[in-house]
């Protein structure tokens, strides 16, 4: 027996949870997205004629999805097939200075303290435990939380919590909380780039998100097929439990009757009638108004200088030499500081860039590479103005000049004079993804308060929920994944027709 109907708007990973949630729990469910594929900043770029992936493309949080997957009575390795990583990333800071990460907290010590010293080998693991006090401290009442506040917050931790709060540092810049741990400025640099990991300067963040290295200490792990197949998955999961995909389908508007939604109103016209519907899509579009002007009050409008990152990417296929790549790489500007005041404070793109590379047909080991091109993912960090400040051609040109210079700097060549390149930029960011400006990641998480800013999967409007990296609990795949979820248990809890 069907209990309802529900619309969701975006196939995006939080889409995707969502329609597979309440399709599994017996609801009509309808999904209509405007793009051709599932995935939403998931998403595949063809560079010579070779699929690349061109969002996300480190995979944490595997219990998410093995829930999500066993929930449906799926075994989540068997949907997708997964290689764990046993280096988490190289980095460089000039041709000499190397340093890899790696999945043993204690292989990770041994290479700091044969790259800086004993000293900072052993703030790195003092520093592991902290992430891990971090990560324990907020896991339940804040990331599983529908929509947390500092009081409930303070209120769920209980007087012994109160302490573990206290000493999680939320009111300290994770740039200050790394100082306690590492005196080495090239070792604040990398651990300090967690704060990107969310759109951040690790000038302005909270040192909460040291957590981000608890993650990765549980596991990084290799989609065999590309980030891609982790949509295509839940699409086909969701649809064998009864949800419809229609793509190519733009939501215009979503509708309200009496104080609550009643549909959804496609750019053809069309009016699809349903008194629940799931928005996945940036929280800023719903601000905007662009699905209409009875839903807008529901989400406060971001200022510019409230925006997460944006970035600049190209997507290649291209021969390399030189530099011994791993499947993820990093390579640090020389002046931190000035990256993101280049960005944030001056809104232009940075003069001397760090540099992440994810080369896509390489694991752990550089030997198991043979010569020839290889598929790459390029990315610097840029301001999301692309809906206002459009760079000038002269200007990405340079951006781009200033971004291989950097490579070839520290030992990398990229060949592009015969490559199959893809250029993205911030502008072009904000055409997939409107009214955020390029923002990937919604708002950025400046000051202790920007994580409880967040929307909630609620919204004032009955029968309307929001879900995706914009909203609680934040961005990147898992997190995403987790909003989705969420707003399908909130819809099914205000139902009153799922047990959780």
């Amino acid at each position: 027996m069907v209990k309802g109907k529900v619309i969701v708007v975006g196939a995006g990973v939080a889409g995707l949870v969502s329609a597979l949630e309440l399709a599994r729990a017996g609801y009509e469910v309808q999904v209509f997205e405007r793009q051709e594929a599932p995935g939403g900043k998931v998403r595949q770029v063809h560079a010579g004629g070779r699929p690349v992936d061109s969002g996300p493309t480190v995979f944490t949080m595997r219990w998410v999805f093995e829930r999500i997957f066993g929930d449906a009575g799926k075994v989540f390795a068997d949907e997708v097939r997964l290689k764990p990583l046993s280096i988490l990333a190289r980095h460089a800071w000039n041709e000499r200075d190397r340093l890899d990460l790696f999945a043993s907290v204690e292989e990770s010590a041994d290479a700091i303290g044969a790259f800086a010293g004993p000293r900072e080998a052993e703030g790195f693991r003092v520093f592991c435990s902290r992430a891990r006090d971090v990560y324990q401290t907020l896991e339940e009442p804040f990331i599983r939380s529908p929509q947390p506040t500092p009081i409930s917050l303070a209120f769920g931790a209980g007087l012994r919590g109160l302490g573990d709060l206290w000493r999680i540092s939320p009111f300290t810049t994770l740039w200050s909380a790394l100082g306690d741990h590492f005196q080495d400025a090239r070792l604040r640099q990398l651990f300090g780039r967690y704060a990107t990991y969310c759109g951040s300067s690790p000038f302005e963040a909270p040192a909460t998100l040291m957590l981000v290295a608890h993650v990765e200490q549980d596991g990084v792990w290799i989609i065999e097929d590309g980030m891609h197949a982790l949509a295509k998955s839940l699409e086909a999961v969701a649809q064998e439990n009864g949800a419809r995909f229609f793509y190519g389908a733009e939501v215009e508007e979503i509708l309200t009757l009496a104080g609550r939604t009643s549909g959804v109103r496609l750019r053809s016209g069309d009016v699809i009638e349903a008194q629940n519907v799931i928005v996945n899509a940036d929280s800023a579009a719903v601000a905007a108004g662009l699905f209409g002007p009875s839903v807008s009050s529901t989400v406060a409008q971001l200022r510019r200088d409230q925006r997460s990152l944006s970035a600049m990417t190209w997507t290649m296929n291209a021969q390399t030499s030189g530099f011994p790549l791993v499947r993820h790489n990093v390579f640090f500007s020389g002046n931190y500081q000035a990256e993101f005041d280049d960005i944030f404070r001056r809104s232009r793109l940075p003069r001397e860039p760090t540099v992440y590379i994810c080369a896509q047909d390489r694991n752990d080991d550089p030997s198991e590479f043979h010569d020839g091109r290889e598929r790459l993912l390029v990315l610097v960090n840029a301001p999301a103005t692309g809906d206002t400040d459009r760079f000038s051609g002269v200007e990405v040109a340079e951006c781009e000049e200033r971004t291989f210079a950097l490579l070839t700097r520290l030992g990398l060549n990229v060949d592009r004079s015969g490559s199959d390149t893809v250029r993205t930029t911030p502008a072009d960011f904000n055409a997939l993804f409107p009214a955020t400006g390029g923002a990937l990641y919604g708002a950025a998480s400046h000051g202790w308060m920007a994580s409880f800013s967040r929307p909630g999967g609620k919204t004032r409007i009955p029968g309307l929920y929001l879900a995706g990296g914009s909203v609680h609990p934040g961005p990147g795949v898992p997190m995403a994944a987790l909003s989705g979820w969420l707003a399908a248990a909130q819809l099914a809890v205000d139902l009153n027709s799922i047990r959780r």
